[in-house]
């Protein structure tokens, strides 16, 4: 059974380096990512502290910091997504996973070497966008006179939750996409949805204290409570004369749980309803 993952896993990762699609997504979130660090450093440092003298707002630079290094995991996360689903879709549509499940009779081990390389690949999307969030954005806030604070032990456990993250946003990505099976409908619903649904649900939700209870549970606001910051998770802090409930964010070990939910439920919804399907 061990050597029948490790050949699947091998073929997974000679797939997945073997297309264009990794390193034109490891772009994207790169050009992405220092474009979000860039502005929050700049809105976050010693500039933003004297617009606090004015009656804005003003954060401390640890926290600052942690915003500015967050960026990957608040607004990034699709890209890690979308990966996971192109990884299962670009076989559907090209029908090679005929192929896959004649090397492999047993689709379970195909799925878990799918979901284990996705984790990995996602990890190693999280160090593309931490050199762009940490590398420029440290650069950005000490050249606009604030402190990085690289020396703190809070960032550099940030920097390790972020990567778990953005591992776990690609596993869920595989989830999705073996249960979707369409390579335009798994761009489609992971832009919607991480860049237009679930701001607006988290927004909704934070009016009122029944609802943010409810809405901790979504999966980016699982992914900011498992990094320990985002923007959307830490808005009342931006801004205090802001309306906001005030229920806690989940603890990081708590939403890490709720993530590898998704991962379980997606993959296991697929398992259920195509996965076994026939392929032809």
């Amino acid at each position: 059974m061990i050597a029948r993952y490790g050949r699947s896993v091998r073929a997974e990762i000679r797939k997945l380096t073997g297309t264009r699609a990794w390193w034109l997504l490891s772009l994207v979130l790169f050009s992405y990512v220092v474009l979000i660090a860039v502005l929050f450093a700049i809105m976050f440092s010693s500039i933003g502290e004297l617009i606090g003298e004015q009656g804005g707002f003003a954060l401390n630079s640890l926290a600052s910091a942690q915003l500015v290094y967050s960026a990957s995991t608040s607004f990034g996360y699709a890209i890690p997504l979308i990966l996971g689903g192109l990884a299962v879709t670009a076989e559907v549509r090209h029908r090679t996973l005929v192929h896959t499940f004649a090397a492999e009779p047993r689709r379970g081990i195909v799925l878990l070497a799918k979901l284990s390389v996705l984790f990995v690949a996602g990890v190693l999307l999280g160090v593309v966008g931490l050199l762009a969030s940490a590398g420029v954005g440290a650069l950005t806030i000490s050249l606009t006179g604030g402190d990085p604070m690289l020396g703190a032990p809070e960032v550099w456990g940030l920097f390790g939750r972020s990567l778990l993250t953005m591992g776990l946003w690609g596993a869920i990505g595989v989830g999705l996409g073996a249960l979707v099976r369409s390579q335009a409908a798994v761009i489609i619903i992971a832009l919607a949805f991480t860049q237009f649904v679930e701001p607006i649900l988290r927004m909704v939700a934070g009016l009122w204290d029944w609802s943010a209870g409810i809405g901790r549970f979504l999966p980016g606001a699982a992914g900011d409570a498992l990094t320990g910051t985002g923007l959307m998770s830490d808005l009342g802090s931006l801004d205090p004369t802001m309306e906001m409930a005030t229920v806690p964010p989940l603890e990081p070990w708590a939403g890490g749980l709720v993530m590898l939910g998704y991962v379980v439920v997606l993959a296991g919804a697929a398992w259920l309803t195509r996965w076994r399907a026939d392929e032809s």
